[in-house]
């Protein structure tokens, strides 16, 4: 079987998914791929000028080849930034190109248009304005609490006993909290997206580490919590206040989806397929996770349920034990609920 490179140029550019139009020193198109054919509607450009082939307007109707001056422009240009343009009938383009120069600050001596849809564009714009209202969705709540509650305390000050005030302060106080870790959770996220989370690892013991988190959430729910752990397990190496993020997302989720017992399982890995280390199973009593369902799990906003939460701890928990050389999985507990099975590395391999 041929490789991509072994391929008649024509059939090279064909098998581009964004259209390509590359023209001479004078401005004769060329090659022009199948995909730029069909955004232009256009059956062969080859040999007409990219004036012709490159007919698109902007909103104003100035036409892109008169408005970009591709080869007439500032010699100081290689390359157009992309914008968007339009056919005739309204279809709207987003259009870059390369100016091509012998030596620099030379005369063009050949372009690169590229050409996609706005397709990639509009669903980029639905995810985020997804994303805005679900942050403001979830912002919205705690926020009409406290200005419930603290309007309350200004207008009542005096008709209040000392234990309303102090029940309504302490939810103040509760909706406030709340606040902050999702504003850390965004602020999260928005650096597991970029490649920017910043990590501190240091050698850690895992059993503590869990039991400390484990003692957290028990004084906060009334739900039994048990950790199993071997005896031999080896330290991992891990940032302290990622991992225990980490554990707690997974316990707090437990807690919010299942019934009745949490249970954590936690057994060294000698020498795996992946790496030595640590695996860690939290099991639930709930109703589970459907394997239909479960690859959806780790994306943003992901629920499951009528029960709260911000969508984000699952996504977080993925890409900070990502971010640490480990794997997340979801399976089933014996008990008919949900498991999730985290392999904690002993060391970074990408550390090795």
């Amino acid at each position: 079987m041929p490789q991509p490179t072994d391929l008649p140029e024509p059939l090279l550019l064909d098998a581009l998914p964004d259209g390509v139009v590359i023209a001479d020193e004078s401005g004769a198109v060329t090659h022009i791929n199948a995909a730029a054919r069909s955004m232009l509607r256009t059956a062969d450009g080859v040999g007409k000028h990219l004036s012709d082939v490159v007919a698109l307007q902007d909103q104003g109707g100035n036409d892109w080849f008169s408005c970009t001056n591709v080869y007439d422009g500032p010699r100081l240009r290689t390359r157009l930034t992309e914008q968007s343009w339009f056919l005739a009938d309204g279809t709207e383009l987003l259009v870059t190109a390369r100016i091509l120069r012998d030596v620099p600050h030379g005369p063009a001596v050949g372009a690169v248009i590229c050409l996609r849809t706005s397709r990639a564009r509009e669903r980029l714009d639905r995810e985020r304005s997804d994303l805005v209202a679900t942050v403001a969705h979830e912002l919205r709540s705690p926020l009409t609490g406290v200005k419930g509650f603290v309007a309350t305390l200004l207008s009542k000050w005096n008709k209040l006993n000392d234990d309303q005030k102090k029940l309504m302060l302490t939810t103040v106080n509760s909706d406030a909290d709340r606040l902050t870790r999702l504003i850390a959770e965004l602020l999260d996220v928005a650096r597991i997206d970029t490649g920017r989370l910043s990590l501190y690892p240091r050698p850690m013991d895992f059993a503590s580490a869990v039991e400390r988190v484990l003692a957290s959430v028990r004084a906060g729910t009334g739900r039994e919590l048990v950790l199993d752990a071997d005896a031999d397990l080896p330290q991992v190496t891990a940032d302290p206040d990622k991992f225990v993020q980490v554990v707690t997302n997974l316990v707090e989720n437990a807690v919010r989806h299942g019934e009745g017992l949490v249970h954590l399982t936690a057994t060294r890995l000698n020498g795996d397929s992946a790496f030595t280390g640590v695996r860690l199973d939290v099991d639930d009593e709930g109703e589970g996770i459907s394997p239909e369902i479960r690859n959806r799990v780790f994306t943003k906003f992901w629920k499951h349920g009528t029960r709260g939460g911000s969508g984000l701890g699952m996504y977080i928990v993925h890409g900070l034990v990502t971010a640490h050389g480990g794997t997340v999985e979801i399976g089933d507990a014996p008990s008919g609920g949900a498991r999730i099975t985290v392999r904690w590395p002993e060391r970074d391999p990408r550390l090795d």
